[in-house]
């Protein structure tokens, strides 16, 4: 089967249809292949496309039908498009590759906008505590937060339910929670490639050359005999 970008390499089983559901899972492919939204699209619901590498949801408007669509550990990125969906209440992306929230639910509001299930685990965009030491368990919570606040019909949330509590929290603070990545060029961290750029030297400019250095460097023995300095606490009666 023709896969687009990539190629079938015959690992998987499928396509397997049972009913309206569709599975294509483990066949390699960067792209859907062209076959199922011609065979399948105008009669599929849900979709799983797990365990390949796709990249690009190409030929995914061919399910014109479809409420389920499962992605889980694919090569998906923060480059991703999707095509609208109006139907669709539940996405599964799960073990991916997309680090930017805020691209990403901006995508998903403006092209699913039924969507009521999403799990994103294992995403640099979602924290896990488990696999990032600079990670705890506000740092998922804020994530909730701001993923709530712009999806505000989502009633799951990768492994939990969306509490009313936490709806109405996400009303209030949400807008808040968005994090921010500082760019190092605003930082004055110094770009690696740049090789005219001179190395940082906390010394004056006229102490720079080696060649004119005059100054010392060994051991000295000084003993301050001022009559009323605190030193003389510490200085011994052989030094006196």
């Amino acid at each position: 089967m023709d896969g687009g970008e990539g190629t079938d390499n015959g690992q998987g089983m499928g396509p397997i249809l049972e009913g309206s559901q569709l599975a294509y899972i483990e066949h390699g492919c960067a792209s859907i292949p062209q076959e199922l939204g011609q065979w399948y699209g105008s009669k599929v619901t849900r979709l799983d496309l797990s365990f390949n590498c796709i990249r690009s949801l190409e030929g995914l408007d061919r399910f014109t039908l479809l409420e389920e669509l499962v992605l889980d550990n694919n090569d998906i990125d923060d480059s991703i498009q999707f095509p609208q969906m109006p139907k669709l209440h539940t996405l599964q992306i799960n073990k991916n590759k997309i680090s930017n929230i805020d691209s990403f639910t901006d995508k998903l509001k403006a092209n699913c906008p039924s969507l009521t299930y999403l799990s994103m685990l294992g995403n640099q965009a979602c924290p896990n505590e488990l696999l990032s030491l600079d990670k705890d368990e506000e740092d998922y919570q804020r994530y909730r937060y701001y993923v709530i606040f712009k999806l505000e019909k989502l009633r799951f949330l990768d492994s939990r339910p969306v509490k009313e509590s936490e709806r109405n929290e996400a009303k209030r603070v949400g807008s808040y929670m968005r994090v921010v990545k500082a760019d190092e060029t605003d930082m004055g961290v110094p770009n690696s490639s740049d090789t005219s750029a001179e190395k940082y030297n906390p010394l004056p400019e006229d102490t720079k050359d080696g060649g004119q250095h005059q100054g010392t460097f060994g051991r000295c023995r000084y003993v301050y005999y001022g009559r009323h300095s605190e030193g003389n606490r510490f200085i011994r009666n052989s030094d006196l």
